[in-house]
């Protein structure tokens, strides 16, 4: 274990490495954007993403060559719901819930962790995967299956250096990757590249489902509602937020127990991610309350985290009344037997002084008072 800017790394744990399920093309491409700058406590985990990319590359090269011309030929008939909300806003369980009712589709973990070979070689490689995973996600007591629901914004970093979590295996160059949740200092060109990636990737779970309507969990689609409709334009929307000091303390320790097992490169100093996660839950929730009015009447809801757990069925009726999507009725008894069995769940407790609760409050002051927060 390595003590770096108030983290603790085990440059020996490669396992987790997301880069290990990247096509070896993308994979050079990152390495590439980045200068090919690569600490030492991120050797072995790129020597050992390298060669997992490596080996697999003759798969997605025939996974690709077979399923090509069907995937860019599925019509997507009905548009997806987006789960949105920041990070550690409760996004995983509304997703977890929307799961049990067969009548939607949703990027498993596996097809996120290698989303250039479920088609074809699910059933051969599910069980490496499933070997290297945790039971519990690394920042949380929720469960961590190949088969449970998992956002896409990982997909999209295995494909594409076009994703959020590229910034936590790149820290050096986190900033950069940051750019992508907002779009804001993106080119045109660079997102109709991003928009044809994320379209390929959606119509691909759409054959891989049989037609079914996807749900898509993805903090980073907060802030790319524009984006989104400009690609499903009648699309709905359930946007979830939560207490922004429990959002930020939750999102500090996320980055504590997740990016240190990403990362490649020596990260920054504890206070640089805080300032970074600041700014970037500023520049997302900007962009969202900019473009929300954009969504068709009718097609978004929002929820108050705290409501959603102390009333989850409820909310889920209001979510499904709302949005007008049927069988809530005939999926009542899945939903409940889900929440009950989530009630044993342990979540983490923080305590917050004076100054903490001032430092945050001058951090995230706009959406404190907005939704009208204490701690």
């Amino acid at each position: 274990m390595v003590e770096i800017g108030g983290f603790s790394i085990d440059p020996l744990d490669v396992t987790f490495e997301p880069l290990a399920g990247s096509t070896f093309t993308n994979l050079l491409r990152l390495l590439a954007q980045n200068r090919f700058r690569v600490s030492l406590i991120g050797l072995p985990r790129l020597s050992y993403a390298t060669l997992m990319s490596f080996i697999l590359s003759p798969l997605n090269i025939y996974e690709k060559i077979k399923y090509d011309k069907k995937i860019k030929n599925v019509v997507i008939e009905k548009y997806p719901i987006f789960i949105v909300g920041h990070w550690r806003s409760g996004t995983t369980y509304l997703h977890n819930l929307f799961s049990v009712d067969k009548q939607f589709g949703y990027p498993t973990t596996f097809q996120t962790v290698a989303p250039a070979l479920f088609m074809r070689f699910e059933k051969l490689l599910k069980p490496v995967v499933d070997s290297s995973l945790p039971e519990k996600r690394p920042q949380d007591d929720v469960d961590l299956h190949v088969d449970l629901p998992q956002e896409e914004e990982y997909a999209l970093g295995n494909i594409s250096p076009y994703s959020f979590y590229n910034g936590w295996i790149f820290p050096k160059n986190m900033e950069f990757y940051n750019d992508y949740v907002d779009m804001r200092n993106i080119s045109r060109e660079t997102i109709e590249k991003f928009k044809k990636i994320y379209m390929y990737y959606v119509k691909k779970l759409t054959l891989y489902y049989n037609g079914k309507q996807l749900v898509l969990k993805n903090p980073s689609n907060t802030s790319r509602i524009k984006i989104l409709l400009e690609m499903f334009p009648d699309a709905k929307f359930i946007h979830i937020y939560r207490n922004p000091y429990h959002v930020f303390l939750s999102m500090m320790r996320n980055v504590e127990k997740e990016m240190t097992l990403y990362c490649i490169q020596k990260p920054a100093d504890k206070e640089v991610f805080e300032r970074s996660i600041a700014n970037l839950y500023n520049r997302m929730h900007a962009k969202y309350f900019e473009e929300r009015k954009l969504i068709p009447p009718g097609n978004l809801v929002e929820i108050r985290y705290e409501d959603f757990l102390v009333n989850t069925l409820e909310e889920m009726k209001k979510i499904y009344d709302q949005l007008e999507i049927s069988g809530f009725e005939k999926n009542k008894r899945r939903f409940e037997e889900y929440i009950k069995s989530q009630s044993k769940i342990k979540t983490y407790k923080y305590k917050i002084d004076e100054e903490s609760k001032q430092k945050i409050y001058g951090y995230l002051k706009y959406t404190i008072d907005l939704w009208g927060y204490d701690v």
